[in-house]
């Protein structure tokens, strides 16, 4: 169960960033509602309004990289409204709901475009190396995997929680490679402040937790 003060913590953010384009207040209240009450559907152990919030801090860190912070912070709102863990387009389903959202709230079409490319982006965690906006959006949202330790037990085990579908040793198998496709790459994150702050961090989270699934 959420915080009052964490849902009192996330609306003054919706505020804030929907204050430049003059949307109406009954428009944004309701549409905040939706939000939460999307976020917090019982299967959503980990992708709820705790995971948007820090998602939200880290952009915040972040914004002085970002060519068009709105749109940044607007994708982080949507990325993960529409969430099953067994389906295979929650991405895509996500960026129709963020279109339809932001075109009842008046947000300029080019907006909405950059907001549901920047959502779409988080499928693959791949950005283009000049698309500073989704290489903002994809650290944040990796940002987890960078926290203390028993910040990051409590992170996989939420991850867990979410393919409870899964037996154990097919969950081991599938999360291993998750985890094997992110220590493969050169660099898991891509402004220079994660780089350099966040990058070693979270390659011991991962090889921690691939040592963990492989006595399972």
């Amino acid at each position: 169960m959420f915080t009052e003060n964490l849902t009192h913590i996330l609306f003054r953010h919706w505020q804030q960033t929907l204050q430049p384009f003059g949307v109406n207040q009954i428009a944004m209240e309701t549409g905040f509602a939706q939000l939460v009450d999307s976020y917090s559907a019982p299967h959503r152990h980990y992708h709820n309004l705790k995971h948007i919030n820090h998602v939200l801090e880290i952009i915040q860190t972040l914004q002085t990289y970002t060519d068009n912070l709105p749109a940044v912070q607007l994708a982080a709102w949507f990325h993960d409204v529409v969430y099953e863990s067994q389906a295979k387009d929650n991405e895509e389903k996500s960026a129709a709901y963020a279109d339809n959202l932001l075109s009842n709230l008046g947000i300029p079409i080019n907006q909405i475009n950059t907001v549901t490319r920047l959502i779409l982006n988080t499928k693959n965690h791949q950005a283009d190396i000049d698309d500073i906006d989704s290489q903002v959006l994809l650290d944040a949202d990796l940002g987890i995997l960078a926290v203390n330790a028993e910040q990051y037990r409590e992170y996989a085990n939420t991850i867990r929680q979410e393919y409870c579908w899964l037996s154990t040793g097919e969950y081991a198998v599938a999360r291993q490679q998750v985890l094997q496709q992110f220590l493969q790459r050169q660099q898991i994150y891509f402004t220079p402040l994660m780089l350099e702050f966040a990058e070693l961090f979270a390659r011991y989270n991962l090889n921690a937790e691939m040592e963990i699934l492989s006595q399972s």
